[in-house]
């Protein structure tokens, strides 16, 4: 999982305002903009800025909507430009970068060069006070204290929490019935394991549609006008935050009586309310990154398993292979008996299946970086105060990093080869300090659903062809549908 993510669709009318309001404007701005273009052409980057404030910002959604972002508004460009190139987003001087030499600059000097770059409605809605608004020395704290949740010594206990939270989902939601949307089961799943698993905290059946009103408003228009979707996302963040407010402080009283169980100490929301205690964080820290935490959960490894599901199902030699991993581990298990850390070691090649997979779908884009700095890279002056756009796409499909790089190819992850891939090429989940928090999270909750899924049934995609859709995370438009059928009979949570 990852907090990185790009702009989203804007209002369609909120673009012809625009437009109108600056047509009188545009050959004012374009005189003032040669003027400019003069002084800078040997070094600014090579590209076209478009209208002024408008841009390209049409290209990039419509391109964006049609999950083509790469194919049809950066992949030209490169042909034009170069895989260093300028334009113009939401009024917003940006360059955008391509390889492995330009993820490892910009990513690496995040606090020094750049900084992480979120819209005004993603902030409102996310907190101000989370890891992906802090800088320096306090995201570092922040993340560290993230990160020891996943610590060696708490994984064991993390993966029979997920094992439980995965069977318990499976016996519920799939027993009985011949047909589940993949996309939304997994999306389902995966916000239960973040509360529960992570947090310790039973997940009530009105916290995820709320939970959901808040994600559509991330990326909308910051107007908070009764009846819009960001209005509509800005009550549920408030109805969230009351909800954890409670939770923190009762967990606080708790843990100040000595009432806290042994096994709960290394969950995230025990190490917060330590720090509040330790007077190492505040309350709105530590209510904003469980509330980005589940965000950061929610769509992209939903989206990852589902991807991983839907190449497997396109690639019967790749399943048949990975089935027989999981079923080699299935029989050194006693009935009932849930996996450890040992057993997802031995899911080698499923990972492989999985990295694979996101390589070639990446649950991200790429993100925004703005520069802090006037920056000098490969022989281009980047101003400062512009923005700088990395992505994912710019090495997962290039040929000098992938050969035969359209191909679903497991291997390429094998041990062997993966050393000799060089660091900032396989970037699903971002890199440098602001490296997703969540990954070893994810990449348990990806391995273990896959192992309960494919040892107790047998499955098929209802619709093989099922485009992706983009709004404003990438996702199949019809949900995955697929047909299910079970391999032994499925009874209590703890057998399945």
């Amino acid at each position: 999982m990852s907090i990185d993510f790009i702009y989203s669709d804007l209002m369609w009318a909120f673009f012809f305002l625009v437009l109108i309001a600056f047509a009188s404007l545009s050959f004012l701005g374009r005189k003032q903009s040669d003027t400019r273009r003069k002084q800078n052409t040997t070094k600014l980057p090579p590209g076209e800025m478009g209208l002024p404030w408008i841009g390209e910002t049409m290209d990039f959604f419509n391109a964006q909507k049609k999950n083509k972002l790469y194919e049809e508004f950066v992949q030209p460009r490169i042909v034009k430009h170069g895989k260093i190139f300028k334009t113009r987003i939401m009024g917003s001087p940006t360059v955008i970068v391509n390889g492995s030499e330009a993820n490892k600059f910009f990513l690496s000097n995040e606090f020094k060069l750049v900084k992480s770059s979120w819209p005004s409605s993603s902030v409102q809605l996310m907190g101000k006070d989370s890891i992906m608004e802090k800088d320096g020395e306090r995201h570092r704290f922040l993340r560290g204290v993230i990160v020891t949740s996943f610590a060696h010594s708490g994984l064991e206990t993390l993966v029979s929490k997920i094992c439980n939270s995965v069977q318990l989902h499976i016996s519920k939601n799939w027993h009985g019935r011949g047909m589940i949307h993949l996309y939304r089961s997994a999306k389902v799943l995966t916000f239960n394991v973040v509360f529960e698993c992570l947090m310790g905290m039973k997940v009530e059946p009105e916290l995820l549609p709320t939970f959901e009103r808040v994600l559509e408003g991330v990326f909308s228009p910051a107007v908070n006008i009764p009846g819009s979707r960001f209005w509509r996302a800005k009550k549920a963040r408030k109805e969230i935050e009351n909800m954890l407010v409670k939770v923190v402080r009762e967990k606080m009283k708790e843990i100040m009586e000595g009432r806290l169980k042994k096994e709960e100490e290394g969950l995230l929301l025990s190490k917060l309310v330590c720090g509040i205690i330790n007077g190492e964080i505040t309350e709105q820290e530590a209510v904003d990154n469980m509330v980005l935490l589940v965000f950061a959960a929610h769509d992209t490894t939903s989206f990852a398993i589902a991807m991983t599901f839907k190449m497997l199902a396109h690639h019967p030699d790749c399943y048949t292979k990975l089935l027989q991993e999981h079923e080699e581990i299935r029989k050194e298990k006693r009935s009932g008996e849930d996996l450890t850390v040992e057993d997802v070691k031995k899911m080698k090649y499923s990972w492989q299946v999985a990295r694979e997979s996101m390589r070639l779908h990446p649950p991200i884009f790429g993100s925004f970086r703005k520069t802090i700095a006037d920056i000098d890279y490969e022989g281009f002056s980047i101003p400062k105060g512009w923005k700088v756009l990395w992505t994912a796409y710019g090495t997962h499909y290039n040929e000098e990093y992938f050969k035969e790089a359209t191909r679903f190819k497991p291997s390429r992850f094998e041990e062997e080869e993966a050393t000799r891939m060089g660091p900032y090429v396989y970037v699903p989940f971002g890199g440098g300090p602001r490296l997703c928090a969540g990954y070893q999270m994810a990449k348990l909750n990806i391995l273990i659903f896959l192992h309960y899924v494919v040892t107790h049934f047998d499955w098929s995609l209802l619709h093989p062809h099922e485009p992706i859709s983009f709004d404003p995370l990438p996702f199949p438009s019809l949900g995955l549908p697929i047909k299910i059928s079970p391999k032994i009979s499925l009874t209590a949570p703890s057998q399945i």
